[in-house]
């Protein structure tokens, strides 16, 4: 595993890193909590030592998980957790912060991140109690998620943010054009969540004949609708041969592709199958040559427009 340098902190974070939305349930099909937290175990045994979960994952069940499963060992672990944008009038982020601690057993969190704004609620005022809980040690980093540029450009004038994340990947790729830039000369961290395109990117949705029932949230979302997948079709392909070529998931490529790109600090990537586990482990060791990164980004771009117009 490759680890990075979080920001301006002293934290080093893995390049995968570990998503636990699944973990509780909610809008997932959740499998057995022993199993979640043998894979929670397994992925810091591998080298895996950022953990992403959130108050919002299955009304804290995800975090239950997490602290249970390392617990014992927390020197070893960066774990993340976000407060809900409900909850983002100071003393609500206190005590969000506060139960977070308590069902993630632990004294302290090393990122807690603003996990959706609120328009609603003055930007600076939940700062500056972000910046308390900071100048206390109960929290290590801060960070911002699912910011607009001018969000972001806001809350640094309040805060030191030390990282973003945003849904970036093949099929994602807003935060280029203003973002990315903005991170790189303010040395912010970036990292992506839905790496994988919330499972498009795998491949099992064009090559391995699973597809998504109605009462999945995904069967609306904009990459799952039908005449989209047909569409996405052409960069899955190129995918499946580039990792045919290495002995790789094509699931491998999609995220050593956002790893190779500049201002990228990591890929968030969750799962519940100790064999795609291994995959995203293995994931940060795949190296592409120059010629497959131009063409994964001129067929990205090419399926985007398709898609989006």
């Amino acid at each position: 595993m490759i680890y990075q340098k979080l920001g301006k902190t002293n934290l080093d974070i893995s390049k995968v890193a570990f998503g636990c939305w699944e973990l509780g349930g909610d809008k997932w099909e959740k499998r057995s909590d022993e199993g979640n937290i043998k894979a929670l175990r397994t992925a810091l045994d591998c080298g895996i030592n950022t953990f992403d979960t959130a108050v919002n994952y299955g009304s804290g069940h995800s975090e239950e998980i997490v602290g249970i499963a390392l617990k014992d060992r927390r020197r070893e672990c960066i774990i993340a957790t976000k407060v809900r944008p409900e909850s983002l009038r100071p003393d609500d982020v206190r005590q969000s912060c506060e139960g977070s601690l308590r069902r993630l057993q632990t004294g302290y969190i090393d990122i807690l991140y603003i996990h959706w704004p609120n328009n609603g609620i003055p930007l600076k005022d939940t700062l500056s109690e972000f910046n308390k809980l900071k100048e206390e040690n109960i929290i290590r980093a801060i960070g911002v998620s699912n910011f607009s540029i001018a969000q972001l450009k806001e809350a640094v004038s309040y805060s030191q943010i030390d990282v973003v994340q945003l849904e970036y990947s093949l099929l994602q790729r807003n935060l280029e054009a203003e973002i990315l830039p903005f991170c790189i000369e303010n040395s912010i961290a970036l990292t992506s969540y839905s790496s994988v395109a919330k499972g498009i990117l795998t491949g099992a949705y064009h090559f391995g004949g699973l597809s998504v029932s109605p009462d999945d949230f995904r069967s609306a979302r904009r990459l799952f609708i039908p005449e989209h997948r047909e569409k996405e079709r052409e960069l899955l392909v190129l995918l499946k041969e580039i990792a045919a070529s290495k002995g790789a998931a094509i699931s491998q490529i999609a995220v050593s592709w956002i790893l190779n790109q500049k201002g990228m600090t990591s890929a968030i990537v969750g799962t519940q199958s100790e064999k795609h586990l291994m995959e995203n482990i293995a994931a940060a060791d795949i190296e592409l040559t120059q010629h497959e990164l131009d063409i994964l980004d001129k067929t990205s771009r090419k399926v985007l427009k398709s898609i989006d117009g």
